[in-house]
């Protein structure tokens, strides 16, 4: 199974959620699939480089119909130097709407570059026309303490799992917490397809434990697969 079709990103409106690889799996998917949209409904670090062209515009509707550069990008401002702001949900409805473009993919919460993350009460931020939804988690976190080095709102992680704040990451943590309601599925669309991805699967040992975490996913939660990927190639290592 190839990456578009295990992670079901060919479908009009996918959004990327979670830890450890968010960005580089919405550039991945974005250079693999015709005529893409990369957008986002919360900040996202400058990413011209990873496309064709960054439209920086209120009328995302509008650059989308003048545009013939793919992948695009689209953003309402440049906030500071390193980053750009999102644009809200219903924006980015508007811009899966509009015709004459491949999927928009959608980047809808933060993690600072931490390896796991459960969301606060205001995240996700992920339009309900979602047809897709990736809940991302580093196979790496799995041994390390809980803390903030290593996770993003550890407290938050703690009360999904019943871990205490410096306790080792098993790998039914990482599944409690991509498969919970309040965790890596949170306000996902009934409708949507979630499709939780396993980053960072670099050796025999990590491909190990992501299938721990798969297993302890389709325990938790009605999913259809499990991805386990190096996404900075992009490879597919096994669908679970």
């Amino acid at each position: 199974m190839d990456l578009i079709e295990a992670l079901s990103a060919d479908a009009p409106l996918v959004c990327v959620v979670g830890a450890g690889g968010k960005k580089t799996t919405l550039y991945a998917l974005a250079n693999q699939l015709d005529r893409a949209v990369v957008t986002a409904t919360v900040r996202i670090p400058i990413f011209d480089e990873q496309v064709a062209a960054v439209r920086v515009t209120r009328d995302p509707v509008g650059a989308l119909r003048d545009n013939d550069d793919w992948p695009l990008g689209l953003v309402p401002e440049q906030e500071r130097d390193d980053r750009y702001l999102g644009y809200d949900r219903e924006t980015v409805t508007a811009i899966r709407a509009t015709p004459g473009h491949g999927p928009v993919l959608v980047k809808a919460d933060g993690a600072r570059t931490r390896l796991l993350k459960a969301p606060d009460e205001r995240e996700p931020q992920i339009p309900a026309t979602a047809d897709t939804v990736i809940p991302v988690a580093s196979a790496r976190v799995v041994g390390k303490p809980l803390d903030d080095d290593h996770v993003h709102r550890p407290e938050r992680v703690a009360a999904l799992t019943g871990l205490d704040l410096g306790d080792p990451i098993r790998p039914e943590d990482v599944a409690a917490v991509l498969a919970s309601r309040q965790g890596g599925r949170k306000r996902a669309p009934p409708s949507a397809t979630v499709v939780p991805l396993i980053n960072m699967v670099d050796d025999d040992e990590l491909a190990a434990t992501g299938r721990e975490i798969a297993d302890a996913i389709h325990d938790r939660a009605d999913v259809p697969r499990v991805v386990l990927a190096r996404m900075i190639e992009p490879t597919v290592v096994d669908v679970v």
